[in-house]
C-alpha cells in the first residue's frame, strides 16, 4: 500500500520544496520505519531538492496480525481475513498510519515552519490503488469540491483480458494547493469512505475524529451525508449522533442532513423497546427504486442509491408523502404522530394548514429534543400547531382520546410480538382516532436486496417483518376487534412479484350500522 505526496516550490517562494520533510516531521535524509499493529510503515523521500519534493508512505500489512486473537466463531473470521486486497489496496488502514505517522503534520502542528504549516502549498498525491466501488465519479464528488483536481483511473481486472472490463479499483491523482494538514485530513476521513469500511470496531469516538479531522470542510461539503454514513460504516446509532451534531455546527435542521435516514444494512444499537423513531423506520431509505432487473440499484451495501437523483425521492420521502396523502383523504385535521422520533413527519404535515394540531409521543427523550429544536425553528404560525411530548404506546393515555387520526410509521415491527396486543388496545381501543394508519416493511420484497442475507431483518431491531398476507390477517383481525375498516396502500415502486418495499394499511372508524369489511387499496 503505497502513498506519495509531492510538493513543487513555487517560483516566488522563499522556502524549498525539501521543507516538506520539516511539515511531516520526517527527515528527508535516511529511510524510517514504524511499527503498526497491523503491519510495518516506511517513510522515504525518492527525490529531495529545493525545487520539489516527494515523501512516500509504504505499509506492509501483515494479514494474519489483522485477524489475531479473533475466533472461527466471531463474525468477523472467514478466509477472506487471510487472502484480500488489504495489504495493496488504501483503507482505513492507511488512515490509521497516517493519523500515527504523520500525526504532527494532520494537526497542522511544525514547530520549525510554523509559517509554513499555515501557507496552502502546490501538492500532488498518487495513490496506485484505491478501493471504490461507486467508480471515478464518487472519487470526484468527495474530492473536486475540496478544491482538488481529480485524475481517477479505473484499473482494468485484469490488463492481459481487457474483456473482462474494470474493477472497483483506482488510480487516483490529486493536484491542488492546500495546506498540508487539510491534505491529510482529506485523505484520512475519504479514503474509508470511498472504501465503504473499516478494519476495527467502531464506537462513539469515531464521531469525534470524523467531526476533528473534517473541521472546516465537511460541514459545507455537498456529500456530508453520504461520506458521513460512509465513514461510520452506516452504523445507525452513530450516523444519526453524526449528523444532528453537525446540523448544530452549520445551524441547520438535522433533516437537512438527512439526520432521519439510515442505511438499509445498518447495524446500530437497538431502539427502546414498546415504541420505535421514525428515525428508525428509515432503514431501507437509501435503496432507493429497483432497477430493471428487479435488484436495489447502488447495492444496500454501497448506500448511494439514495443519492442519485435519476432515481426519484428516497423510500423515507415516498413514505411520507403516502402518510400525507392518506390524512388528508380522511379529512383528519388533529393528528397524533406515534413514535415521532426527530420530526421528519412533523415538519411534513405542520407546513400543511389542513392540520390544525399535530402531538408527537416518542419514548426517547433524546429524540424528542431534538424534534423539539426542529419545531422551535419553524414559523410561529407552523410551531404554534405543533407539541411533542414523551410516551410509551404500549400504555393507554387518555390525553391521546379524540383525535381525528393516528400514525404508526415503521413502529410496530419494533414492538415484541407479545406486547402487540398492547399497543393494539391502547391505540384503537382507548385512543381510538377516527383513523389510523400504520406501515411496516414488507418482508416478501427483501429478497430485491441483494447484499440483505436470506432469513435476516432490514434493521437489527426488527421483531419481526411481515409478508402482505401476514400484515393483511394481522389488521383485518384489529380491525374486526375495535370496529375499524381497514384498506392497503403499497408504498414505493412496485414488483410484479413481490410487491412495494414498504406497505401501509389506512383504518377508518366504523359508526354504528356501516359495513366493516375491508377496502381493497389501490394495487
Amino acid at each position: 500500500m503505497l502513498l506519495t505526496i509531492s510538493c513543487t516550490r513555487p517560483d516566488d517562494a522563499a522556502w524549498p520544496a525539501s521543507d516538506l520533510g520539516f511539515l511531516l516531521h520526517k527527515n528527508p535524509a535516511r529511510i524510517q520505519t514504524f511499527e503498526q499493529s497491523y503491519g510495518v510503515a516506511h517513510v522515504l523521500y525518492p527525490e529531495a531538492s529545493e525545487q520539489r519534493c516527494t515523501a512516500a508512505l509504504l505499509l506492509e500489512i501483515d494479514p494474519v496480525r489483522l485477524v489475531r486473537g479473533k475466533s472461527k466463531g466471531t463474525p468477523e473470521f472467514s478466509l477472506g481475513q487471510y487472502v484480500n486486497d488489504r495489504p495493496y489496496a488504501a483503507s482505513s488502514l492507511l488512515s490509521v498510519a497516517i493519523s500515527t505517522v504523520f500525526g504532527t503534520a494532520l494537526h497542522g502542528r511544525c514547530a520549525q515552519r510554523p509559517e509554513l504549516a499555515e501557507t496552502p502549498l502546490p501538492l500532488r498525491i498518487e495513490l496506485p490503488a484505491v478501493p471504490c466501488k461507486g467508480g471515478a465519479e464518487y472519487a470526484d464528488r468527495v474530492f473536486a469540491p475540496l478544491g482538488w483536481n481529480v485524475v481517477a483511473t479505473p484499473l482494468p481486472l485484469d490488463p492481459a483480458f481487457p474483456e473482462w472490463g474494470d474493477s472497483h479499483y483506482l488510480r487516483l491523482e490529486l493536484t491542488g494547493t492546500q495546506r498540508l494538514s487539510d491534505a491529510l485530513s482529506h485523505l484520512y476521513v475519504l479514503l474509508p469512505v470511498l472504501d465503504g469500511s473499516k478494519h476495527y470496531f467502531l464506537d462513539s469516538a469515531e464521531i469525534d475524529k470524523l467531526l476533528r479531522f473534517g473541521e472546516g470542510w465537511l460541514v459545507g461539503h455537498p456529500e456530508r451525508e453520504w461520506i458521513t454514513r460512509r465513514y461510520l460504516t452506516r452504523r445507525y446509532t452513530l450516523v444519526r449522533t453524526a449528523l444532528a451534531r453537525l446540523a448544530e455546527l452549520d445551524d441547520a435542521e438535522p433533516e437537512e442532513l438527512d439526520a432521519v435516514e439510515v442505511e438499509l444494512d445498518d447495524d446500530g444499537d437497538a431502539k427502546e423497546a414498546g415504541v420505535a423513531t421514525e428515525a428508525a423506520a428509515a432503514e431501507s431509505d437509501s435503496v432507493g427504486s429497483p432497477n430493471k432487473a428487479g435488484t436495489a440499484e447502488g447495492a444496500v451495501a454501497d448506500g448511494s442509491a439514495a443519492e442519485s437523483t435519476e432515481q426519484g425521492p428516497s423510500l423515507a420521502v415516498l413514505r411520507r408523502q403516502a402518510v400525507h396523502r392518506a390524512l388528508l383523504e380522511v379529512e383528519a385535521g388533529r393528528v397524533l404522530d406515534l413514535g415521532c422520533g426527530q420530526g421528519a413527519l412533523l415538519r411534513e404535515l405542520v407546513a400543511d394548514r389542513a392540520f390544525t394540531e399535530i402531538v408527537g409521543i416518542d419514548v426517547s427523550m433524546r429524540e424528542l429534543h431534538i424534534a423539539a429544536r426542529r419545531m422551535r425553528r419553524l414559523p410561529e404560525w407552523q410551531s404554534r400547531r405543533v407539541t411533542v411530548r414523551q410516551g410509551a404506546l404500549t400504555y393507554t393515555d387518555a390525553s391521546l382520546r379524540g383525535y381525528d387520526a393516528a400514525v404508526l410509521m415503521e413502529v410496530i415491527e419494533h414492538v415484541d410480538a407479545p406486547r402487540l396486543a398492547a399497543l393494539e388496545h391502547s391505540v384503537f381501543g382507548s385512543a381510538a382516532p377516527g383513523a389510523v394508519l400504520v406501515t411496516t416493511p414488507n418482508s416478501e420484497y427483501n429478497v430485491r436486496y441483494e447484499t440483505l442475507h436470506a432469513g435476516t431483518f432490514r434493521h437489527t431491531d426488527h421483531r419481526f417483518e411481515w409478508s402482505r398476507a401476514e400484515f393483511a390477517d394481522w389488521a383485518r383481525r384489529v380491525g374486526a376487534t375495535y370496529g375499524y375498516a381497514v384498506r392497503f396502500v403499497p408504498i414505493g415502486p412496485e414488483d410484479a412479484e413481490v410487491g412495494a418495499s414498504t406497505q401501509m394499511a389506512v383504518f377508518t372508524k366504523q359508526v354504528a350500522g356501516t359495513s366493516d369489511s375491508d377496502e381493497k387499496g389501490a394495487a
